[in-house]
């Protein structure tokens, strides 16, 4: 009887760590500043439904202050000076940004853009 709960237990397992799992080293950060404008429409008009779409899935949003230090093993290929910019992160190493935010087409088309720069196999959506 225990074997077979060792069994049931490891497939489940499996199964769980399965759904819903993300590419963990494919990241969307923001950078953002308080009284940003662009920052609060981008969260009125996408931040909800940003992490239930393939490219939220695929480059989950991690927010951070302009003036906060970033954290370790992140390299950008320049200090960002905009609010908001979004910049693609795989494996701590920036792919590409927006800087700004203009409407809602713009953001979806430049982040597909990027996303499209990504290693094949980590342009999948992990949760299809």
């Amino acid at each position: 009887m225990r074997r077979l709960t060792q069994i049931i237990f490891t497939g489940l397992l499996g199964v769980f760590l399965s759904i819903g799992s993300v590419n963990a080293d494919v990241r969307l950060m923001m950078v953002e500043e308080l009284g940003c404008p662009w920052c609060d429409r981008w969260k009125a008009e996408i931040g909800p439904i940003y992490p239930k779409t393939a490219e939220g899935r695929i480059a989950p949003l991690v927010k951070v202050m302009i003036r906060d230090p970033l954290e370790d093993g992140i390299t950008l290929k320049s200090p960002p000076i905009y609010t908001p910019t979004f910049i693609l992160l795989n494996d701590g190493q920036e792919v590409g940004r927006i800087e700004g935010y203009q409407s809602d087409e713009f953001f979806w088309w430049f982040v597909e853009t990027m996303i499209k720069q990504l290693p094949e196999d980590l342009q999948k959506d992990p949760g299809a």
